[in-house]
C-alpha cells in the first residue's frame, strides 16, 4: 500500500460532470507520478445519475439518493487507509454533513475541500424542486471550518472560504491544452459559427443573447452551435444542436468561429469560474460574455474577446468579430496565450499539488 494515499469523494460518477474532471480527474496521472495513489468514489452511481437530473422519476431519485447515502456510511469504516480526502462540493447533497464531520472530528483526516460555485447558496434546478426541502446550503460554512484545507475556483469563493479557514487556496480550473485542449479553431473558414457550450443548468442564460443573434441573424447568414446535454428552445435559424459527450466535446467545440457566455449579474453567477470562456479561448476562439464575476479576469476587452451587457452590446460586439477575421485571429491568439499561461493543467499543476503537503 502506498503511504500516500487520497480519496476522492465527488457527486457523479467519472467523466460527466466538468467539475470533477477538470478539477479531480484531471490531475490523477500527475498524483500518481507524484508518488500518489487515488481512488474515487461517488455518490451517484450511473443508474442514478442517468435519471437524476431529468423530469420525474420521483422514486426512482429517491432510491438512488438511498443508495449514495448508504455508499457513504459504508465508505466511513474505510477512511483510516487514506492520507487526505479531497470532497469535491459535498459528500452527500442532502442532510447535515455527517461523513465530513465524522472524518475530520472523529477520525482526524485531512480533508480537502473544494468547490467551484456560490454552493452556500440554495441554488436548485427546475429538474429538482423537490430537493429544496433537503437541501442544506447552510452546511458549507462548516466543512471549510472542518477542513485541512479549502480549494476554490476563483477569488470571490476563496473570500468566503477565508472568513471559516486560514487555510484557502485558489485553484483555477483548468484544462489540458498539450494533449486535448490542442487545436486551434479555424478561422479561415467561409461559413461562420457562434458556438455556446454547457450543461442544461445554464442553458437558459440564451435567452439574453438571443434578441441580438435573432438580428444579426437578418443581416448576416451564420450558425449558431449548441453543445449540451439538453436541446434549448430557440427562436433563431440555423441551430446546429450536438449533443454533449466526453469524446466530442472538443472538436465540436473547435469548429466555432466566436464563443458566447452570457449571465446575469447576481450573486450566484459571482461564484462562476468562468469554465466556458476558459474551453473557447484554449482554442482560439474570441469571446463576447457577460461582465460578470471572473469574466471580467479571463477575458480583457479588445483583447482576447469583448463584454457586453444590453441587447445593443451584444449585437455590436458579435457583428465585429463576424466582419472582422484578422481580429478573430489576433484574439484567438491571444486567448490561447492567456490559458496556456494561466488556467492549463501545466501552469496549474504545482498549486494542486500543495493541496497534499
Amino acid at each position: 500500500m502506498s503511504n500516500k494515499e487520497i480519496l476522492f469523494i465527488v457527486q457523479l460518477p467519472k467523466n460527466v460532470s466538468p467539475s470533477q474532471r477538470f478539477r479531480c480527474e484531471l490531475y490523477e496521472g500527475l498524483l500518481y507520478k507524484n508518488g500518489f495513489a487515488t481512488t474515487t468514489i461517488s455518490f451517484l452511481d450511473h443508474k442514478g445519475y442517468s435519471i437524476f437530473y431529468k423530469q420525474g422519476f420521483l422514486f426512482s431519485k429517491i432510491i438512488a439518493v438511498i443508495k449514495g447515502s448508504i455508499r457513504r456510511k459504508l465508505l466511513l469504516f474505510k477512511l483510516k487507509r487514506y492520507n487526505y480526502i479531497f470532497i469535491q462540493r459535498e459528500a452527500s447533497p442532502v442532510g447535515f454533513p455527517f461523513f465530513e464531520w465524522i472524518a475530520s472530528k472523529l477520525l482526524n483526516k485531512k480533508i480537502i475541500y473544494d468547490f467551484d460555485d456560490a454552493i452556500w447558496m440554495p441554488h436548485i434546478s427546475e429538474q429538482n424542486k423537490l430537493a429544496k426541502a433537503f437541501k442544506n446550503s447552510n452546511k458549507v460554512k462548516k466543512i471549510c471550518s472542518w477542513a485541512y484545507k479549502v480549494s476554490c475556483g476563483n477569488n470571490y469563493l476563496c473570500n468566503y472560504a477565508k472568513q471559516f479557514n486560514a487555510k484557502v487556496v485558489y485553484n483555477p480550473t483548468c484544462v489540458d491544452t498539450d494533449r486535448r485542449y490542442n487545436i486551434s479553431a479555424d478561422q479561415d473558414t467561409e461559413r461562420l459559427t457562434i458556438g455556446w457550450t454547457g450543461s442544461f443548468s445554464t442553458v437558459h442564460f440564451l435567452d439574453i443573447v438571443q434578441p441580438a443573434l435573432k438580428k444579426l441573424q437578418e443581416k448576416y447568414d451564420f450558425d449558431i452551435k449548441i453543445i449540451c446535454n439538453k436541446k434549448p428552445l430557440l427562436d433563431l435559424k440555423n441551430i446546429i444542436y450536438v449533443e454533449w459527450t466526453e469524446e466530442n466535446e472538443v472538436a465540436e467545440l473547435a469548429t466555432c468561429q466566436i464563443g458566447l457566455m452570457p449571465l446575469t449579474d447576481d450573486e450566484w453567477n459571482k461564484g462562476k469560474c468562468g469554465f466556458k470562456l476558459i474551453q473557447y479561448l484554449a482554442l482560439g476562439i474570441p469571446a463576447v460574455c457577460s461582465p460578470v464575476g471572473v469574466n471580467t479576469i479571463i477575458i480583457e476587452e479588445g483583447v482576447n474577446g469583448f463584454y457586453s451587457k444590453t441587447n445593443e452590446d451584444w449585437y455590436r460586439t458579435i457583428e465585429t468579430l463576424i466582419l472582422d477575421r484578422s481580429l478573430r485571429k489576433k484574439m484567438g491568439k491571444a486567448g490561447r496565450e492567456k490559458i496556456v499561461s494561466s488556467y492549463s493543467f501545466v501552469a496549474n499543476s504545482n498549486n494542486f499539488l500543495s493541496l497534499f503537503s
